[in-house]
């Protein structure tokens, strides 16, 4: 049964595909599948994932008030958004939303994207 950082690194994967393929709903299917996540795991990936996207607009709003450049690797946006997603739409206490971005952004993204990430959902965090 995959993790609640599973289920996270999933999720920006799937961002991640998703601003290069567009919308595609059996690799959603096939990708939960192929990393095994099933059941209540699956329900988490999946609520995130739709959650995110159904927001994009006001994530992305709120993210850029604490931007200093437009300029951001897909990653750190996908990180960024599931970071502001949880903060802003989920009962998850904000110190855990952003341990989980920080330890994404040190396995996925480059070397200063984890202080970058910490510093945007810290004051996003601290906004609302």
């Amino acid at each position: 049964m995959a993790t609640r950082h599973q289920v996270r690194q999933a999720v920006v994967s799937l961002l991640y595909a998703k601003e290069f393929s567009g919308e595609n709903k059996d690799f959603l299917k096939d990708f939960l599948k192929e990393k095994k996540i099933k059941n209540e795991q699956e329900r988490f990936t999946i609520s995130l994932y739709e959650g995110i996207l159904s927001n994009l607009k006001n994530l992305d709003e709120n993210v850029a008030k604490f931007l200093k450049e437009d300029s951001l690797c897909e990653i750190d946006k996908a990180i960024l958004r599931l970071g502001a997603y949880e903060l802003l739409y989920t009962d998850t206490q904000s110190a855990v939303v952003i341990n989980e971005a920080v330890e994404l952004a040190k396995e996925l993204s480059y070397e200063n994207s984890a202080k970058f990430i910490n510093a945007i959902l810290d004051s996003l965090s601290k906004s609302e």
